[in-house]
């Protein structure tokens, strides 16, 4: 499998999986409250999400191969090994599964709580805060993903060509079902672009680093191979202590 192929699907799994938490507190605002000022929330949030990847992608064109390499091999093993952490965790019954229905009801409870909304010419503060800071927070995660990998492969258009469908296939998803996508195997995804990040981040920042990997690009799927192994091992080891599950 070549690494643009890798590449995709690394940032399509990261952009669907932060985009079905975005989704579901834009439905649990726009359900709840007002779907006007919801959306001028998003579209706010987009906007400044736009920004910010036109700053970033030249800034990180504009440093030499070595140094990007090391600085987006440094930011890949700092988002996997978060990323992977709590999906061993999770499966390993340490720490609660994400819960999608769970996260949507607490979001309405406050969306309800937050007062009466505004009349349609008015914009609601609530609706359009909460929907600007989920998409926000949750896009410049997958904006620092997308462009970073996308530089250091010189492949940014394929790496916003994955994030751009992966936004589209959670927005219509949602938009058909006007529910959280609860169903959607999130810590099954993120274990896999844990992995993924991890040996990403690994590869490239031994490159910046001047390793000589052996067998070259070849290491990477070997890399991507031994922490599957290595997290899948881990996993069973902590089922195997039973440990007492605790809520996220």
């Amino acid at each position: 499998m070549s690494h643009d192929v890798l590449l995709f699907l690394a940032v399509f799994a990261a952009c669907a999986v932060e985009g079905v938490e975005a989704v579901t507190i834009v439905l649990a605002a726009g359900l709840t409250r007002d779907w006007r000022s919801t959306l001028i929330g998003v579209g706010a949030a987009l906007g400044v999400l736009v920004v910010v990847v036109a700053i970033l992608g030249p800034a990180t064109a504009a440093l030499p191969l070595h140094v990007l390499r090391l600085v987006v091999g440094s930011l890949g093993l700092a988002f996997g090994l978060q990323w992977l952490r709590k999906a061993i965790l999770r499966a390993g019954g340490v720490k609660a599964l994400h819960d999608e229905d769970a996260i949507y009801a607490s979001e309405v409870a406050a969306a309800r709580a937050a007062g009466p909304a505004h009349g349609r010419r008015d914009i609601d503060p609530y609706a359009f805060t909460i929907s600007f800071k989920g998409v926000l927070l949750e896009g410049l995660e997958v904006a620092f993903i997308a462009v970073t990998l996308g530089s250091n492969q010189h492949a940014v258009p394929l790496a916003a060509a994955a994030a751009l469908s992966a936004v589209a296939v959670v927005t219509v998803a949602a938009a058909i079902a006007r529910a959280p996508l609860s169903r959607v195997p999130e810590n099954t995804i993120k274990f896999v672009v844990g992995v993924l990040l991890t040996s990403f981040g690994t590869f490239w920042a031994g490159e910046g680093a001047h390793v000589a990997w052996p067998g070259g690009d070849a290491a990477l799927p070997a890399l991507i191979a031994a922490y599957a192994l290595l997290s899948i091992a881990l996993v069973r080891l902590l089922r195997a202590g039973e440990p007492e599950a605790v809520r996220a």
